[in-house]
């Protein structure tokens, strides 16, 4: 649950950034990244709220009711997140960046999809609907992350033509909105089964 609240915080901070340039810009891409860390930060806020509320822990009805609202956030999530990868195509969006610079991110990448795994490892015994939640929006946050650093690559050190890279980045984020929209629909459906 610190982890919520530590991407919680960097989730707000982030879309009040994007939010500022979007508006400041008028730039419908900065607006889209503003839309998606608001509905990444609005999961993780339910997340930490419903903890927060019974002291030590939450009950199982309202980390069921977490678990509902997240999994509907996470098909919007998944809508969002093709908007953004539609804009950055079709516009051409992708930052290039030096050697070094895209080593860090892939290692920051690469960081987070162990981390990702590792509490995957460790809590797959524990039967808390709230901890699925935080660990899917988790997959969620790297998968997006992942495609990132797919597209930086490609413009950084791609020797690939445009229309290959295209192609490519257009079957990467087709194949990311489709595993958030998986985790959002799975999710409902697990608190279907229960109730």
């Amino acid at each position: 649950v610190f982890s919520a609240w530590v991407g919680l915080l960097f989730n707000l901070l982030y879309a009040l950034y994007n939010g500022v340039l979007g508006i400041a810009g008028a730039s419908l891409w900065f607006i889209t990244m503003c839309a998606y860390y608001t509905v990444l930060g609005t999961m993780r806020f339910f997340a930490v709220l419903s903890e927060r509320k019974s002291g030590s822990g939450a009950s199982l009805d309202s980390e069921y009711l977490v678990m509902k609202i997240s999994g509907a956030l996470l098909i919007v999530l998944s809508f969002v997140l093709s908007g953004v990868i539609y804009i950055s195509i079709s516009q051409n969006i992708a930052m290039k960046y030096g050697e070094i610079i895209m080593i860090t991110i892939a290692a920051y990448t690469f960081c987070k999809i162990g981390a990702a795994v590792t509490k995957a490892v460790k809590q797959r015994k524990n039967p808390s609907p709230l901890l699925a939640v935080i660990r899917n929006i988790e997959y969620a946050e790297v998968a997006a992350s992942v495609l990132t650093l797919q597209r930086s690559m490609l413009v950084s050190f791609g020797e690939m033509s445009a229309e290959k890279a295209r192609v490519m980045n257009i079957l990467s984020g087709a194949a990311v909105c489709l595993f958030v929209l998986a985790l959002g629909i799975s999710m409902i459906i697990k608190v279907r089964k229960k109730g």
